[in-house]
């Protein structure tokens, strides 16, 4: 099957997707196989909150459109021109995927794909509805593609190599497990914004969507903040309450509950707004409902600390640090922003 041929099939995908949005979805008429998908989908967008209490349909709405952005022409295009997919014999990759956040491995999936082979995917137990309903979109779509996708419950049969994503502990079982296969291992990461004091209300609006979309379950989503030594939360926390909606869900609720409650037993000094605290501390990764902050005294200082711990942070947040991403934009990756800066595209071409 020629690149060409998938990347048409993943771009009739993104027609579909495309259709699909939390202010109404709509059929149109161009979008190949609707008939027996539209309903299915929609279905599963509302119905997927039943099996995994923080897919609510606004968050895998979001999803859904994000990928419906990405998989046009000319993304496509842009992201594989700088590689050269000659002719090989395909492998056999096995995938094994978190459900942190609604269709958090299907970058993988589609990398493994694009480049030519087999995608043996293992599903998180949290999210197991999601890709494969795609998965049969796009076989519908190209029927070709049947011979490089395959999902499976058990124990993984044959492969030739891995990508697995995990947490840190579950990492050091990959990596022990999988020793004699080429592989992508992915731990824990957490993304920080480093703040100046200068943001407008709108910068800080839009940091509230790198806080709170996915409730804050993915690596991509801001759990830390560097700010300056002096600084005045209350245009950060103002700039917040447009958010405050979140704490009307049961689940993001009960965290906020929880996890503000030992904070206080512990007797440490927190800020809060009714449905967010922050917290003084060092360390990158906060709990749900909670943001860490530490201060600085001058910007080279933080650009240092981030260099040096540059494998604990998935993304940066800020108008003055190199190779940052824009506010609100963490969790809207281009496809050729990889997870933990490896190239995936090229981790395949090369097993």
């Amino acid at each position: 099957m020629t690149l060409a041929a998938k990347k048409k099939a993943f771009v009739e995908l993104g027609k579909f997707l495309g259709q699909f949005a939390s202010s109404g979805s709509a059929q149109k008429p161009d979008v190949l196989c609707n008939d027996p998908f539209f309903a299915g989908l929609e279905n599963l967008i509302h119905t997927a909150q039943h099996h995994n209490g923080w897919y609510t349909p606004e968050q895998v709405f979001f999803a859904v459109q994000s990928w419906a952005n990405a998989l046009t022409p000319e993304n496509l295009d842009q992201w594989l021109s700088r590689y050269d997919f000659a002719e090989k014999s395909p492998k056999t990759v096995a995938l094994i995927l978190a459900g942190n956040i609604p269709l958090v491995g299907f970058h993988d999936f589609l990398s493994v794909v694009i480049s030519g082979h087999k995608a043996l995917v293992k599903l998180s137990s949290n999210d197991q509805q999601l890709l494969p309903f795609l998965a049969k979109y796009l076989v519908a779509v190209a029927p070709k593609l049947n011979d490089f996708i395959e999902f499976t419950d058990g124990k993984l049969g044959h492969f030739d190599a891995v990508i697995a994503t995990g947490s840190n502990n579950t990492a050091r079982y990959f990596e022990y497990y999988f020793r004699d296969k080429p592989g992508i291992i992915r731990k824990n990461r957490n993304s920080v914004a480093v703040l100046t004091g200068k943001e407008t209300r709108e910068d800080l609006v839009r940091l509230g969507e790198d806080i709170f979309r996915y409730f804050g379950l993915g690596c991509r989503n801001v759990s830390k903040l560097f700010v300056p030594k002096g600084y005045d939360f209350k245009d950060f926390f103002e700039a917040m309450f447009a958010y405050g909606d979140i704490i009307h869900y049961e689940k993001y609720a009960n965290n906020y509950d929880y996890n503000k409650a030992v904070f206080l037993m512990s007797r440490f000094n927190i800020l809060d707004n009714g449905f967010l605290t922050i917290k003084e501390d060092t360390a990158y990764g906060s709990p749900i409902s909670s943001v860490f902050y530490e201060y600085y005294d001058d910007l080279s200082d933080v650009t240092k600390r981030i260099e040096t711990d540059r494998d604990q942070i998935q993304c940066i947040v800020s108008g003055v640090i190199d190779y940052s991403v824009p506010f609100g934009k963490t969790q809207q990756p281009e496809l050729w922003d990889y997870a933990d800066d490896v190239d995936t595209i090229k981790f395949l071409q090369e097993i």
